[in-house]
């Protein structure tokens, strides 16, 4: 991994607990980016030494950025190979997106006929305001929004157990969909999307917010695929 320059300037050891825990979610997101894009391939080893000279850390952060990357199911654990990329196929990323889009339009289909007017209100706020977020181009602070925006519909339905399993499926493409809106317009299609299943919920049609939740995340996987795409050729 020595192609790779350090991003992060270093952070001391005994800095407050909750820096280090910034510092891992850098580290988190850096290597699920490289991941994603397919920089890191599949079998790399992932040395918690070397990692942390390139970030300029303790090697305290980059265990727990590993610890997390492996229950999303992006890196694993080898007997006498360490921590290593896992193998994600396109063919298993599509498999994924194509699940979650089935359970999130359970939910939002559910969540349309349960959500109260608080909820409601609630879930127009942050859409609104997310919109400063895609003029500005932060993907960062939009990526934040998404997972709330998502959440909060599965909330809505008033079903715990549908909201902890979509919690669930959903970190698995945790880093996937933050990459996907790298890809061109992609935070302003998304932005119109949720829009779109807005008004659907605000006119009591569960079948048709199902709908467009279940395109939304089908052109999330696409953007994710094209990006990557592009990445590869570069």
């Amino acid at each position: 991994m020595d192609h790779i320059e350090p991003q992060i300037a270093q952070i001391d050891a005994d800095a407050p607990s909750e820096e280090k825990g910034l510092l891992s979610d850098q580290i988190r997101l850096a290597l699920s980016d490289e991941i994603t894009t397919g920089r890191l391939k599949p079998g790399t080893p992932l040395d918690e030494q070397q990692i942390a000279s390139r970030f300029g850390a303790s090697r305290t952060p980059v265990r727990e950025a590993l610890r997390q990357l492996g229950t999303t199911g992006m890196v694993e654990v080898r007997p006498r190979r360490g921590v290593v990329v896992a193998t994600m196929t396109p063919d298993r990323i599509m498999d994924m997106f194509e699940t979650t889009a089935e359970v999130e339009a359970m939910c939002v289909r559910l969540a349309t006929y349960r959500i109260t007017p608080i909820e409601r209100s609630r879930l127009q706020e942050m859409q609104d305001a997310s919109a400063e977020m895609v003029r500005a181009g932060d993907i960062g602070a939009y990526d934040g929004f998404n997972r709330a925006f998502h959440e909060a519909i599965y909330r809505a339905t008033h079903n715990q157990f549908m909201a902890e399993q979509a919690v669930g499926i959903r970190a698995r493409l945790a880093a996937f969909r933050r990459t996907q809106l790298r890809k061109g317009d992609r935070l302003i299609q998304s932005h119109a999307e949720h829009g779109r299943i807005l008004e659907a919920m605000a006119r009591g049609d569960g079948d048709e917010a199902a709908r467009c939740m279940r395109a939304h995340m089908l052109n999330a996987s696409c953007a994710l695929t094209s990006y990557i795409q592009e990445m590869q050729q570069e």
